[in-house]
C-alpha cells in the first residue's frame, strides 16, 4: 500500500509542480513514451545479461515483498520461541532420543505441525532441525560457541541468498541516471540530423532529448532507488526470526536459565515485532 502511495505521490508532486510552473506537459508526455522504451529496455536488459534464471525469479519476488511487507509478524514471533523452547526442553529432559523423530521429518513431527506457518519456511526449519541435529549426533558434547559459529555461517549464507533482490535493485537504480543520459545522447544525434530545421522545431527536439535526462534521474531517485530500500527493509525484517532460533539454542546450551534464553531472544527482535516478557512466559505456561 505505502510504495504505491509513494509512487503517487512522486509522480503528482513532481509533474504538479512543472505544470504549476507553466510547464507544458504535453511536451513531456509526447517524448514519454520513447525515452521509457529506451531507458526501460536498456534496464531491463542490464538486470537481465547480469543474473542468472534464479536470481531473476528472487527479483519478481522481492519485488513483491515490496509491495506485501513482511511475512513475518509479532505472533510469529512468539511461535518461534514456543517451538524451539519446546523442542530444547525436550532435549533437556527427555534427552536426544525423544527428539530426533521431530529433527528428522519435521512435516510429520506432532510439535512442528502446532506452528503450521512457521512450517512452511524452509529455511526456518532446516536451521532449527539442521542444528538439532548436530547436538543429537553429538550426544549434547558440543561446544555452544561451535555451534553458534555454524549457525552463524548458515544465516550469513542465507542472508546474501535472499538480500540479492534489493542490491539487484539498486543497481539498477545506479544504472539508471546513465541510461537516461543515453537516450538524451540519442536525442541530441537526431537533433543535429535535423540542423536545417526552424529554431521552434530544433527546440522541441532538444526538450525531447532532455526528457530522457530526467527520467532516468526521477526513475534512480524517485523510485527504483526507494524500492530497493523498502525491499532490505523487508528482507532484514523477515530475517530477524532466524535469529530468534539461534538466540534460544546457544543461550539453552549454555545452560542458562529460562528467564535469560527468553530475554535472549526478545533481544533479537525489533520493537515493532517484540513480544512482552509477560506474554512469552504465559504462553509457555500454556495460558
Amino acid at each position: 500500500m505505502f510504495p504505491a502511495i509513494g509512487v503517487l505521490v512522486v509522480l503528482v508532486m513532481v509533474f504538479g509542480g512543472f505544470l504549476i510552473t507553466g510547464g507544458d506537459l504535453g511536451a513531456v508526455m509526447h517524448a514519454l513514451p520513447h525515452e521509457m522504451l529506451i531507458i526501460g529496455g536498456a534496464g531491463a536488459g542490464a538486470i537481465i545479461a547480469g543474473n542468472s534464471m534464479k536470481e531473476l525469479k528472487q527479483l519478481g519476488g522481492g519485488i513483491a515483498k515490496i509491495f506485501k511487507g513482511p511475512s513475518y509478524h509479532k505472533q510469529d514471533f512468539l511461535d518461534t520461541i514456543f517451538l524451539v523452547s519446546k523442542l530444547m526442553k525436550m532435549l533437556r529432559t527427555d534427552g536426544p532420543v525423544a527428539v530426533e523423530p521431530h529433527i528428522e521429518d519435521p512435516k510429520t513431527s506432532a510439535i512442528f505441525a502446532e506452528y503450521p506457518r512457521l512450517l512452511k519456511d524452509d529455511t526456518l526449519i532446516h536451521l532449527i532441525a539442521d542444528t538439532l541435529r548436530l547436538v543429537v549426533v553429538s550426544s549434547g558434547t558440543l561446544d555452544p560457541h561451535a555451534v553458534e559459529e555454524v549457525m552463524d555461517n548458515s544465516l550469513k549464507t542465507h542472508h546474501h541468498d535472499a538480500i540479492r533482490p534489493a542490491d539487484t535493485l539498486q543497481s539498477l537504480a545506479d544504472a539508471l541516471p546513465a541510461l537516461g543520459i543515453v537516450a538524451a545522447v540519442l536525442g541530441v544525434v537526431k537533433t543535429m540530423g535535423s540542423i536545417d530545421q526552424p529554431p521552434a522545431i530544433l527546440g522541441a527536439m532538444i526538450g525531447s532529448a532532455l526528457v530522457g535526462t530526467f527520467l532516468g534521474v526521477l526513475l534512480a531517485y524517485g523510485i527504483v532507488g526507494p524500492f530497493a530500500s523498502r525491499a532490505r527493509q523487508v528482507i532484514e525484517s523477515d530475517a530477524a526470526i532466524y535469529h530468534v532460533v539461534k538466540q534460544i539454542i546457544v543461550a539453552s546450551l549454555h545452560g542458562h536459565p529460562l528467564p535469560l534464553v527468553i530475554e535472549a531472544a526478545r533481544s533479537s527482535i525489533s520493537h515493532t515485532n517484540q513480544p512482552a516478557f509477560a506474554d512469552v512466559f504465559d504462553g509457555m505456561r500454556g495460558r
